[in-house]
């Protein structure tokens, strides 16, 4: 060791300024990463299931075929009449033809469903529960119909002493016109 004169201290050694310090992880660091690994996750399933769906999309419009029905994504329903590369055309009335792009149909019907949605056949399941047009069915009580309340206006008596016919009188006089 060098001497050192009296009243002076030998200089610390540090570190050069390029050495890299290493530390172990603490769990602090970890905690702050963990909801970036939990959003980068979550983006990962979405674009994965989104594909999915591109997928089958892309399948379904692939068994398109001429006389096959279909909804478009703007909910017409309508018969595929020709199918090309990128457009289909399909019968939406009779006689009536339109070019419609692929991607702007959205469901291929079975046979059966596509004849029931649009000529209405409906096969009627007995066992099945009849739902009413209206509620007036849902509002009968348990010995029969409930009284139903008289909302037409009428002259429920007088207030006042004044009665409908008076009121009547009184608005005409003050708009100007002849009560008689």
């Amino acid at each position: 060791m060098p001497s050192v004169p009296d009243g002076m201290t030998t200089p610390k050694t540090r570190p050069p300024q390029w050495a890299v310090v290493r530390r172990k992880p603490s769990a602090v660091d970890i905690l702050t990463l963990f909801p970036f690994i939990v959003l980068i996750g979550a983006m990962f399933l979405m674009t994965r299931s989104a594909k999915k769906k591109q997928q089958q999309a892309m399948q379904m419009r692939d068994q398109m075929q001429p006389g096959t029905g279909v909804r478009t994504i703007g909910g017409m329903y309508a018969q595929v009449k020709e199918v090309r590369s990128d457009t289909v055309l399909l019968e939406v009335a009779p006689g009536v033809h339109a070019v419609y792009a692929k991607n702007a149909v959205g469901a291929v019907l079975e046979d059966e469903e596509y004849e029931r949605i649009v000529h209405g056949d409906s096969e009627y399941d007995g066992d099945a529960p009849v739902v009413p047009d209206d509620a007036s069915s849902l509002i009968s009580g348990e010995d029969g119909p409930v009284a139903k309340t008289d909302l037409s206006k009428t002259d429920q008596g007088k207030k006042d002493g004044a009665s409908a016919d008076d009121a009547e009188s009184k608005d005409a006089k003050r708009n100007g016109d002849d009560a008689e």
